[in-house]
């Protein structure tokens, strides 16, 4: 199928409304991406048509919903190519997922364990494992980084040792774009007897994972990332390591029977899916997985790379403008700062503009810190964006700066 950007944007109501009476530009996608017209038809037709809590009931609704969110289940396990769909947990996010994570592993890691974590985390990848070291006195270290934004795969290996029990890294960093080596990383840390966690709630809208190729441990996803809604992801862990964790919560589904005396607890998928789910935004998820797949994930790669070269090449034309993230393998994101201005004043103007980016330190206040700023401005593009959005945004940047300079 040819890729056709005007075709692709009529899908997404919310691209023809205006803000400041002027038309939306959409570049917060890292943040959340919009969601078109197919998956908002589904999150309809389940209200509409068979809106009932599921797994437990023999009535024809319920049995339909069931039906809808094992499917949805099935469809995200052969997407991401996992080996059952019941090493798929449905979860309200990627935070969530590594929670669970986290929490099971508090009984399996021993004082004096090292725990690896990238510098360039999402808080949601790092405050996790600081509790897990406060809880049971294993050590955290951290992988560095270049000025470019990209691991020190050198520094590493010598991170690497027979104490290293977990590692844990972002397959795309939210604040930089950079694509991070991440089989690599994978084989060295089963080298030394390591689980990996992957956070691939920024990699997941640009790259289709093959779960059983990278041979990761854990792996999480946010919907609402890759055009679906929010409130709901995945937390993808092998069958044995699944089985190894304790539950996350209890309460209903996840039990296979209960009395005051004991409980045992659910096989898998269930015995981390506590409580009623959010039913509709899984069946949705399924929806937008066959909406990004009907358009192909080596077309929108392609495209988004002619965005983030056009876009880069333009923002550098900006006398002052520099680019945070400079890695030879990135997404279209692009963090920058023009020398001598804030980067909440340049974003309240482009708002005002009609054109909507992320500013601040985007959960990554140690790459912050490492840059010596206290934030970036973040244009980042999906498949539904256009050359001439780029160009609105240069010109708004420009403006900006004229104004404020």
């Amino acid at each position: 199928m040819a890729f056709d950007v005007t075709k692709i944007r009529k899908d997404f109501p919310i691209l023809k409304r205006q803000v400041n009476e002027r038309p939306l530009v959409y570049l917060d996608n890292a943040a959340t991406s919009q969601t078109p017209q197919q998956v908002i038809g589904a999150i309809v037709d389940y209200y509409h048509n068979y809106n009932a809590n599921i797994h437990r009931g023999v009535h024809t609704l319920s049995q339909e919903a069931t039906d809808k969110y094992e499917q949805a289940r099935i469809k995200i396990q052969q997407h991401f190519n996992a080996v059952k769909a019941y090493e798929i947990i449905l979860t309200s996010g990627t935070t969530h997922s590594i929670n669970i994570v986290a929490n099971g592993f508090s009984s399996l890691v021993n004082k004096g364990d090292e725990v690896l974590v990238s510098a360039m985390e999402h808080h949601s990848n790092i405050v996790p494992w600081q509790m897990l070291c406060e809880r049971t006195g294993a050590v955290l270290k951290v992988v560095p980084m270049s000025l470019e934004g990209e691991l020190l795969m050198n520094e590493y290996d010598k991170l690497l040792s027979g104490r290293t029990k977990l590692v844990f890294c972002n397959h795309v960093s939210n604040a930089l774009g950079t694509v991070n080596p991440i089989k690599e990383i994978i084989e060295k840390a089963h080298k030394v007897g390591a689980v990996v966690l992957v956070d691939g709630a920024q990699a997941a809208p640009h790259i289709k994972t093959n779960l059983q190729e990278l041979d990761v441990d854990f792996y999480t996803v946010s919907a609402h990332k890759m055009c679906g809604p929010t409130g709901v992801g995945i937390l993808y862990g092998k069958e044995e390591l699944l089985n190894k964790l304790p539950p996350y919560q209890g309460g209903g589904e996840m039990i296979a029977e209960v009395t005051f005396e004991k409980t045992t607890y659910a096989d898998l998928p269930h015995k981390f899916e506590a409580g009623t789910p959010n039913i509709c935004g899984g069946i949705a998820f399924g929806a937008a997985l066959d909406y990004m797949n009907n358009i192909g994930f080596d077309a929108i790669a392609t495209y988004e790379h002619e965005l983030l070269v056009y876009a880069t090449e333009r923002l550098l034309e900006i006398e002052g403008l520099k680019i945070y993230g400079t890695a030879k393998d990135k997404t279209a994101v692009i963090s920058f700062n023009i020398e001598g201005l804030h980067p909440y004043d340049i974003g309240s103007i482009l708002d005002k503009l009609g054109i909507a980016v992320r500013t601040g330190h985007h959960c990554t206040q140690p790459i912050m810190d490492f840059f010596k700023i206290p934030g970036t401005v973040r244009a980042s593009f999906s498949f539904y964006n256009t050359l001439e959005e780029v160009d609105v945004l240069v010109e708004g940047v420009k403006r900006a700066r004229a104004m404020l300079l």
